[in-house]
């Protein structure tokens, strides 16, 4: 760990904007698998692109893709003017691109189609983004760039789900290295954020090479609170000393800390080289970097702007155990 184990919070889906909206909004609009992926093959090379401007920044160093995360309907237009401009682009009726709107609608939808649900629901989502990341990793190596993709499954809670997730992306990695005439190496991990899957970490490290825990989402499903919401009552929490601290910015240490410390000792235990970091706020707070130290993190990965700041509270971290 020490001051080393710092880095930029992953990449995850693209900046969807312009073309790449478009094709994700067609995709979202096609009624069948083959017209999502008429519309994925246009976001493919979108894709490849940024991954490959990605690499070549990184050169050498890993770069940690979490695969595609948010619910649909957060790539849809609210404004009506919007929703008329894009049943135009579609050649279809308002009526469809609003019927389709209400179809995604959800009550809670950071606890709903997102993350792994999304990539085992329509694999093919899947699919294409393993094909860029790789393809991408290809290009570039035969650039003189190397390129080190770590590909992270988002959001799983249940075995199954890793174990499909893990099939589909060795099943598109072979079928690249095959067309292309060659191959690098990656690996693949998890994002937990789920209580459940902290407790059931043995199991999952099965499937994976690396977890990164998912402070922000695991506090919010630990404690309850909704971080788009928590603004309304923490303020008040804080005042009376409910609460010592705001817990979305410094990590709770008895309680989700406890579960990333018990979700690594027990993916360990499947894996013992198994590597471990989290990922979020939290990875750029001093008292929450000396803890993810003290539990045996191998990293963590937060903003650029706490950056400096990580690496300072990791060193300090470091040179404390040297001198208790």
């Amino acid at each position: 760990f020490g001051a080393k184990g710092i880095g930029l919070c992953r990449t995850e889906h693209m900046f969807f904007q312009g073309d790449r909206i478009k094709a994700m909004r067609e995709m979202i609009m096609a009624s069948n698998e083959e017209g999502r992926r008429k519309a994925l093959a246009k976001l493919l090379p979108m894709q490849r692109a940024d991954f490959e401007s990605i690499f070549k920044a990184m050169d050498g160093f890993p770069v940690t893709v979490r695969l595609f995360d948010p619910p649909l309907h957060e790539f849809m237009p609210y404004e009506q003017s919007h929703q008329q401009e894009l049943a135009q682009e579609m050649n279809i009726s308002l009526e469809e691109v609003q019927n389709k709107i209400r179809q995604l609608a959800e009550t809670n939808p950071m606890l709903g189609h997102r993350g792994c649900r999304l990539g085992n629901t329509y694999p093919e989502i899947t699919e294409m983004q393993v094909q860029a990341i790789l393809q991408a990793a290809i290009n570039v190596k035969q650039q003189g760039v190397k390129a080190i993709p770590e590909i992270m499954v988002p959001l799983t809670g249940v075995v199954n789900e890793m174990r499909i997730q893990r099939k589909i992306i060795e099943t598109e990695a072979r079928g690249v290295f095959e067309k292309l005439g060659d191959e690098v190496a990656y690996s693949v991990g998890t994002m937990i954020e789920v209580p459940r899957a902290a407790l059931i970490a043995d199991r999952l490290a099965k499937y994976a090479d690396f977890f990164s825990f998912g402070t922000n989402d695991l506090t919010q499903m630990t404690y309850g609170y909704s971080r788009d919401d928590s603004g309304k009552f923490l303020p008040i929490y804080l005042e009376k000393g409910i609460l010592s601290h705001d817990p979305f910015q410094v990590l709770d240490q008895r309680g989700v800390g406890e579960l990333v410390e018990t979700g690594t000792i027990r993916g360990r235990k499947s894996k013992p080289r198994l590597k471990v970091g989290i990922c979020g706020e939290h990875g750029g707070e001093p008292s929450s970097v000396a803890f993810c130290h003290k539990i045996g993190l191998n990293y963590v990965s937060c903003s650029p702007f706490r950056v400096p700041i990580a690496r300072l509270a990791a060193a300090q971290a470091a040179i404390k155990e040297l001198t208790d």
